[in-house]
């Protein structure tokens, strides 16, 4: 018979399941919900529960008996200042167990633990009303318009474009006609230096032995013809 067996034993030792306990209420103080297996989140709730009850007393011995299980003042402190207080006129029933099903890997169940009266707060977006919807259109048009340009606009238009397409032919023309005038004369230059690599040079002979006696010679006469001069006009003076 299973009298007096009413202690889940998760198991675990009772040291460890202790701390398990400790720190699931721990965590429901903190977060106000927490996701565990559907085995510990039955266990865990019959302890929050306890400690709320303990909680709502709000005496000296009562703060000492839930730090006995919590062990954290901050924790404690925030049990009887913000959570006790909104189950005053609730006699029990301070929690919910929201079953989530099977867990990949193992397959445990899964569920949510959570206090009654702190759920999340879940903000729906409000959908555009059908009068907003036509609204919308009319002031597509009317922008439409604005950006539509006019046909004087247009016509103003035209001729600064044609006036700023020739101004960009002229500037692209320039440089064509610079680049063709130095090809020209590149091509010129490297035609006369074909010309005269093409043309041989003629080569100085060497002058033979009978032309450099001539040339001797004829630089002896004059001042031969120079010498018997001289001797002439010494002899006119003598003879004066």
């Amino acid at each position: 018979m299973r009298h007096r067996n009413k202690t889940k034993k998760l198991g675990r030792t009772k040291a460890h399941r202790k701390m398990t306990l400790q720190n699931l209420a721990t965590a429901m103080v903190d977060h106000q919900q927490i996701r565990t297996t559907l085995a510990k989140a039955k266990v865990a709730r019959s302890y929050v529960d306890k400690l709320i009850t303990v909680a709502k007393k709000d005496t000296l011995a009562a703060r000492r008996q839930a730090f006995k299980l919590l062990q954290n003042h901050r924790v404690v402190s925030k049990l009887f200042e913000e959570i006790a207080p909104t189950f005053k006129e609730r006699s029990g029933g301070y929690t919910r167990v929201i079953k989530l099903g099977r867990r990949k890997g193992d397959g445990a169940e899964l569920a949510i633990l959570q206090l009654v009266g702190f759920e999340p707060v879940i903000v729906e977006e409000k959908k555009p009303s059908e009068k907003k919807k036509k609204a919308a259109p009319a002031k597509k048009e009317k922008e439409e318009k604005k950006a539509a340009p006019t046909e004087k606009e247009k016509a103003e238009e035209k001729p600064e474009k044609e006036e700023a397409a020739k101004k960009v032919d002229a500037k692209e023309e320039q440089p064509k006609e610079e680049k063709a005038e130095k090809k020209a004369k590149s091509a010129d230059k490297g035609e006369k230096k074909a010309k005269e690599k093409a043309t041989p040079k003629k080569k100085a002979k060497p002058e033979s032995k009978a032309e450099k006696k001539v040339e001797a010679k004829d630089k002896s006469k004059p001042k031969s013809e120079s010498a018997n001069k001289k001797k002439s006009d010494d002899k006119k003076d003598k003879s004066e």
